[in-house]
C-alpha cells in the first residue's frame, strides 16, 4: 500500500512472539520497523529516531509505557502512538490517552485490527495539513465544512459531518464499528445502543440514496468502508 512504504514504526514490546509477528507483518506489507524491549530503550530510540509512528505495550520493564510517552510528550515527541494493553476497562483506556496515546489496542487482538488502526493513524498524520477530502464525484471541504456530491450541495449536521470525514480519511479500508466509537464518538466503550446504525442510515441516505454509484459500503461481519465502484 502506498501509504505505508516510507513510514518508519518504532514497536517497543517486551514479548518477543509478539514482536516477532506484529514485526513480520508491518515489513510484509511496506513498513520499515525498528524494535526496543523496554520503556527505557524505546524512550532512548524515540529520540534518537525519526518515526513517523510508536507502537507502544503499556507494560514494559524498566519503565512502564504510559511513563515513557508522557516524557516523550514533554520533551516535545509528538509522533502517534498506538498503546498495547491487556488492561482493557475504560479508564485504562483513558489513561493511556491522557498520557498521550492516539489510540489504544486491547490485548487479545487480531493483527488485521492492528493493521487497520496503524494504517489509520498514518493517514492522520499525512493529511493533517489538507483541506479537502475526495472520492468519486463526492468532495467534502474541511474549511468550510460542506459535502457535495455531483456538484450537488449536502447538508450535513455536525456528527454526520465528522463521520464522513473519518470514512474518507480511511477510504478502501475496513473501518470497525469500534474504531468508530472511539474516533467519531470519543466512546472507550460500547454504549450498546444503535447509534452507529442511526448515523450510518443517515449518512448513506445522503451520499447514495439520490445517486447511482453507492460509495459507503456495509462489510459484513466487519464494518464499513467507503470505495467508489469499479467501473
Amino acid at each position: 500500500m502506498d501509504a505505508t512504504e516510507k513510514i518508519n514504526v518504532l514497536l517497543v514490546e517486551d514479548d518477543g512472539a509478539a514482536t516477532a509477528l506484529i514485526e513480520e507483518t508491518l515489513s510484509g506489507i511496506g513498513y520499515r520497523v525498528s524494535c526496543a524491549q523496554d520503556g527505557v530503550t524505546g524512550f532512548d530510540m524515540a529520540q534518537a529516531g525519526n518515526y513517523d509512528i510508536l507502537i507502544v505495550d503499556r507494560m514494559l520493564p524498566k519503565r512502564d509505557g504510559l511513563t515513557m510517552v508522557q516524557q516523550l510528550r514533554a520533551a516535545g515527541q509528538n509522533a502517534p502512538v498506538l498503546f498495547l494493553s491487556a488492561l482493557g476497562e475504560v479508564e485504562d483506556r483513558v489513561a493511556g490517552l491522557q498520557a498521550g496515546g492516539d489510540d489504544y489496542l486491547v490485548k487479545p487482538y487480531a493483527i488485521s485490527e492492528l493493521t487497520a488502526r496503524l494504517e489509520a493513524l498514518a493517514r492522520r498524520q499525512a493529511g493533517k495539513n489538507e483541506t479537502s477530502l475526495t472520492l468519486a464525484d463526492l468532495s467534502v471541504d474541511l474549511v468550510a465544512r460542506t459535502v457535495m456530491r455531483a456538484g450537488e450541495p449536502i447538508d450535513m449536521q455536525p456528527r454526520e459531518f465528522v463521520l464522513l470525514e473519518y470514512l474518507l480519511r480511511n477510504q478502501g479500508q475496513i473501518v470497525t464499528r469500534r474504531m468508530l466509537l472511539e474516533n467519531v464518538w470519543n466512546y472507550q466503550f460500547d454504549p450498546q445502543t444503535n447509534v452507529i446504525d442511526v448515523h450510518i442510515s443517515r449518512l448513506r441516505a445522503k451520499i447514495d440514496r439520490d445517486f447511482t454509484s453507492p460509495l459507503l459500503h456495509t462489510i459484513r461481519g466487519a464494518g464499513y468502508m467507503m470505495r467508489a465502484e469499479d467501473g
